[in-house]
């Protein structure tokens, strides 16, 4: 056995671990989601305040300077995210109501003069509105008779939110977990007859280059993409985001029972490290048991001696799709399409940053908010600790 890699969480991860933090989220929370001790974020972000988390060069910035960089980036976002209104019909801008209900949805997110600014709507006009719909709280009986101007202010809102990346059946679901009981047809219809749909699938070239004499690993998955429990058998494969800069390439570690991202990397060459490093950050986070699969492609990154001498380091086992069969893999297949459908189709990002910042914002949604139908419309994170309480309720 080589010698066992230096266990290490990438850039990209203290990056968006601080970005959510940033944004309004509290270190106790990130903590939890992330799993990274809250010791070790403060200590990241003595870093970035001092310098020394940028890389070779990087200069210490003042409080000041931090709080100004702060509030640019998260105007930044906003403004990012509230493109989608400006891109799909103009859905924040038809009305008042959309506008608040838009807000409130991202209350905990963003400053709220920050979005009200974007919207164009007073911040006060937000809180009475706030205050009238507080107060009048529908029962369930009400929601059940929602008329559908009502009814349609919420899917607005929420096809906003996700940036329009549900159709119907989601859409149904989210509106039954928020408390809304309507009918599926009823959201359908609704939903065609004001042309509101999830954008459509594209077609995406592959970037597996398996014309090596490396050695290939057998297929111990072989379309069994349903484990029992968390940590038993993880994906990984590599995509290619294109930006004004050049190419950036994105490789991720999908743990198949939950579907949840749990490490990932972004890189402007397609390199064995590129791979190690989302695999790093996979077991910084889940510390799996000895023995997990790791089923991939069978591209020179992955055969390769360095990801390989990782894997066994990790006292994991590797295995393989066949060759040129995308099917062996289709629940990392699958993860592109969503990512491109909702947030890389159409757009063309002037740098790799600005590309960086939206897989990552489109990461965090995947893993903690939006519903899997693999999972019975449940996000991944979610399905975990249904597993979780589950376990526990077993054994008490």
């Amino acid at each position: 056995m080589g010698k066992k890699p230096r266990a290490r969480y990438t850039l990209e991860f203290k990056l968006e671990a601080l970005r959510q933090i940033a944004a309004g989220q509290s270190v106790a929370v990130v903590s939890a989601v992330l799993g990274v001790g809250p010791s070790t974020l403060h200590n990241w972000q003595a870093a970035q305040r001092a310098g020394k988390l940028g890389g070779p060069g990087s200069k210490p910035v003042s409080d000041e300077q931090m709080e100004l960089a702060r509030l640019r980036a998260e105007l930044a976002r906003t403004k990012m995210e509230l493109d989608i209104g400006k891109k799909s019909g103009g859905v924040l801008r038809k009305g008042v109501e959309v506008k608040y209900a838009f807000i409130e949805s991202k209350r905990h997110v963003w400053p709220i003069s920050l979005v009200c600014v974007q919207l164009e709507v007073s911040a006060s006009g937000f809180h009475q509105w706030r205050q009238r719909q507080t107060a009048k709280e529908p029962s369930k009986a009400q929601r059940r008779g929602m008329s559908n101007d009502a009814l349609l202010v919420h899917i607005k809102a929420i096809h906003a939110e996700v940036k329009g990346e549900y159709g119907w059946p989601r859409m149904w679901k989210e509106l039954l977990a928020r408390g809304m009981r309507v009918g599926k047809e009823r959201v359908r219809k609704l939903m065609k007859q004001h042309g509101i749909r999830a954008r459509t699938k594209r077609k995406f070239k592959a970037t597996t280059n398996s014309a090596h004499n490396l050695p290939v690993a057998a297929n111990l998955v072989a379309r069994n993409f349903a484990p029992t429990r968390p940590n038993e058998t993880w994906t990984s494969d590599i995509t290619y985001i294109d930006t004004a800069e050049g190419w950036l390439y994105l490789a991720v570690m999908l743990d198949l029972f939950s579907r949840q991202v749990v490490g990932w990397a972004i890189a402007p060459r397609m390199t064995s490290e590129l791979v190690i490093d989302a695999l790093r950050m996979a077991w910084f986070r889940r510390k799996p048991a000895k023995g997990l699969i790791v089923h991939t492609d069978r591209g020179s990154q992955y055969c390769g001696k360095d990801f390989q001498r990782a894997l066994k380091a990790y006292g994991m086992v590797s295995s393989m799709s066949r060759k040129g069969d995308c099917w062996d893999n289709a629940p990392t297949e699958s993860l592109w399409g969503s990512l491109k459908r909702a947030r890389l189709h159409g757009k063309r990002f002037e740098t790799r940053q600005a590309a960086q910042s939206e897989v990552m914002d489109w990461l965090a949604f995947y893993n903690a908010t939006r519903l899997h139908s693999t999972l019975g419309y449940v996000s991944p994170m979610q399905h975990e600790r249904n597993w979780l309480a589950a376990q526990e309720k077993k054994s008490a």
